[in-house]
């Protein structure tokens, strides 16, 4: 939840109605002591978990065969022949069994060779084992604990030895990328399951408009919708319709064309200050998505008054548009993306707001934080007065996946190409670039899945097209072949039970994640998005991991607690517009009920955000160990519920946590348009010494930065290191432009 904005900051100050907003109390047990968080990472037991053989089929050909204790999802071999190179393949599965045939080998050529596999969910490595071929066979058994990143021991007999290589971070030498195209074929016009609903322009508009309608009023209320499982894909093949549709929590709404004007709107696409209990504000308008498609408005303004996890990319709006509510209520948004708009966007009572590669006639407003990167029509850069950051192109960005309807009526999937220094929409003079996959090679995920058919589905090199629901996962989801898309509608909601993590992604290329919700069920999961392994060191610069529209929640619906919410160890991925929150409102909401360390940890190089919001965790809310880091805009309120200074310090002679660390041995990193918040209404008395802790070094380059105590509850002692101001008690900002 949103605190107000300062008076007299707003693009249209004149007309604006300061109303305050009800906050909800937290739940708090006052601890002497920070409660230590333990990850929940799987372990296997002290048994065998598998059997390992090589058998020579030819003099020729060494043929290696992993059987697993428990049925696992995928399993990998990693070998080198000799001196050469490490390989990495999917092995077959055959019975309860895995083999993969190594051929040309000669006699006396060592092979060496190790395995990953899943076990009940989590990944593991095997210790790395040695063969030379001619001996005649050979059989081992051996136990791996941890997961890909933990410690492997093993045994062998016969010919084979086994060496452990102590602590396993993936393989090595590469990616780690099944072979493509093994998907079984799935339907080109597939049932998407009852939450989503398809609609034509040969509908009736009343008929349309009553559907719309049924689904608003069912996703309408902040006070019962906000924290329910009723999902909603609203979707619209080409051609235009005269209705007009209120968004409402958890609710996408999408053209089916390949680009946008393929489906056009003659009325309105609006969210706004909905429920009387909104009382004019829109600082809970979350969860709630659209695009692909135009809007003709009526009266010559369309209204998308949100605040996060609302995304509007790739519309064209033909007049207006209005980001803040009808009654000029307070709003903490937002993103666009890959958007025109011919006439003027308006962010009026927005706090805060992120514009990329779009096209705007002109921008009026600006609170605190207002920032642009490759926008034509976008403010000059004036910062903090007006607090206008604009930079001219974004420096890589790729958009998203999105389903359309070809010519033939079938169902595909449309990949957009890596732009680097874009401006301006993709589909700005055309069609966006790209490729593009038919449904044939997507499973589509629905009400009845469970992780073990999603898991089978991803292993047997299907893609993923998640449909609207909430799905619960007894085992963590792995993503290991490259190029694999997952492409969530309606908000999927994914809910990892007894502890495991959510989900996650080898060292691989070109993995594309969009449209997600991960809900962090209330045993503690180490993390709940990992992409990539510990250690991960290959460069994915041509071909980057994108993470798009991607979600997280610790608390809200139920007391959830995850240590970490995303660890990101690959480099050169692009994170485009996260919402990392630990519910600050909802059930489940406390210091000691909804645990969660950190929002982000980025361990790879190279890697860029896009659009970063991250709030209320109670350790250090975003942290960056990679090198060459670049975040374009972030949003953040500290925790608002520390119980004492003594239960939130980050080391004995500092008091908090900074809510953006840049470690300490990195030496390049480059953020613009930053804000952080506090807001210490359990015990105003609590303090954070500052908001962004960074290396003094020239490499380590802040712009546009600033702190803000919302009603002057609580104080931040500088913005950056010891640089900037204590925050004053009126709710007015301070500032710091350039570090150092």
């Amino acid at each position: 939840m949103r605190k107000p904005f300062p008076p007299g900051r707003s693009g249209h100050r004149s007309h604006i109605r300061r109303r305050p907003v009800a906050l909800l109390a937290a739940f708090i047990l006052a601890l002497a002591g920070m409660l230590g968080l333990i990850g929940g990472i799987g372990s296997a037991s002290a048994a065998a978990d598998y059997t390992q053989s090589v058998s020579e089929p030819s003099s020729t050909q060494a043929k290696l065969t992993f059987t697993p204790t428990t049925p696992a999802s995928y399993v990998i071999v990693h070998y080198q022949v000799g001196s050469g190179g490490q390989l990495n393949v999917q092995m077959a599965a055959s019975g309860s069994s895995w083999t993969y045939t190594v051929s040309p080998i000669s006699a006396g050529t060592v092979l060496t060779y190790s395995f990953t596999y899943t076990k009940n969910g989590p990944q593991y490595d095997t210790p790395q084992f040695t063969y030379t071929q001619g001996s005649g066979g050979s059989t081992s058994t051996g136990t791996s604990t941890g997961t890909s990143t933990g410690t492997s021991t093993g045994t062998s007999t016969g010919t084979s030895t086994g060496t452990s290589t102590g602590t396993s971070t993936g393989s090595t030498g590469g990616s780690t990328t099944p072979p493509p195209g093994n998907c079984p074929t799935q339907s080109d016009t597939p049932d998407f399951g009852p939450n989503v609903h398809i609609y034509d322009p040969s509908m009736s508009a009343a008929t349309i408009q009553g559907q719309l309608d049924a689904q608003f009023n069912q996703q309408k209320d902040t006070n019962t919708a906000q924290f329910s499982n009723n999902r909603v894909a609203q979707l619209f093949k080409p051609g235009t319709y005269n209705v007009n549709d209120n968004v409402g929590f958890y609710t996408s709404v999408a053209g089916l064309g390949q680009n946008p004007d393929d489906v056009t709107f003659n009325g309105n696409i609006t969210v706004d200050a909905f429920n009387a209990s909104d009382a004019g504000n829109a600082t809970q308008n979350f969860w709630r998505s659209a695009e692909n498609l135009a809007i003709n408005p009526g009266g010559g303004s369309d209204r998308w008054a949100v605040a996060q996890a609302a995304p509007f990319r790739r519309i064209d709006v033909h007049g207006s548009l209005q980001l803040y509510p009808a009654s000029y209520g307070y709003a903490s948004g937002g993103y666009i993306a890959d958007t025109k708009v011919s006439g003027q966007a308006a962010s009026v009572s927005q706090q805060q707001w992120y514009t990329r590669d779009s096209n705007l006639g002109s921008w009026a407003g600006g609170v605190w934080n207002m920032v642009f990167s490759g926008v034509n029509g976008a403010p000059a850069n004036t910062f903090p007065n007006p607090p206008e950051t604009t930079l001219a192109t974004t420096p890589v960005s790729r958009d998203v996946p999105y389903l359309y309807v070809d010519s033939a009526g079938k169902y595909r999937v449309f990949l957009p190409s890596l732009r680097t220094n874009a401006s301006g929409p993709s589909w700005a003079s055309g069609s966006t670039p790209g490729t593009s996959l038919p449904m044939s090679q997507f499973y589509v995920v629905k009400a009845g899945d469970t992780a073990a058919t999603i898991n089978s589905a991803l292993a047997s090199g299907c893609n993923l097209f998640v449909t609207p629901g909430v799905y619960h996962l007894n085992q963590t989801l792995n993503v290991t072949r490259a190029n694999t898309t997952i492409l969530g509608i309606g908000y999927p909601t994914l809910v990892p039970d007894n502890g495991v993590n959510a989900m996650q992604v080898a060292d691989v290329d070109g993995v594309r994640l969009k449209g997600l919700l991960f809900d962090a069920g209330t045993t503690n999961s180490a993390a709940l998005l990992t992409v990539g392994p510990s250690g991960s060191s290959a460069s994915h610069a041509s071909n980057p991991t994108t993470i798009q529209d991607v979600f997280f929640r610790i608390g809200g619906q139920v007391a959830g607690k995850a240590t970490n919410s995303l660890i990101v160890n690959s480099s050169n991925t692009i994170i485009d517009h996260i919402w990392a929150w630990r519910a600050d409102h909802g059930s489940g909401v406390g210091w000691t009920s909804n645990t969660a360390d950190n929002g982000l940890t980025v361990n790879g190089n190279n890697v860029l955000a896009t659009g970063l919001f991250v709030e209320h965790y109670q350790k250090y809310e975003v942290v960056w160990n990679g090198q060459g880091g670049k975040t374009i805009f972030f949003q953040n309120e500290m925790p608002y519920d520390p119980p004492d200074q003594a239960s939130w310090k980050s080391s004995s002679s500092v008091n908090g946590y900074a809510a953006y660390k840049v470690g300490a041995n990195v030496t390049t990193h480059e953020a613009w348009g930053l804000g952080s918040y506090c807001y210490f209404n359990v015990n105003p008395a609590v303090n954070s010494y500052h908001a962004f802790e960074v290396p003094n070094t020239s490499g380590v380059k802040f712009h546009d930065a600033l702190t803000v105590s919302l009603g002057g509850v609580g104080t931040i002692t500088h913005v950056i290191n010891d640089t900037g101001a204590v925050t004053a008690s009126n709710t007015t900002p301070s500032n710091v432009v350039n570090y150092p």
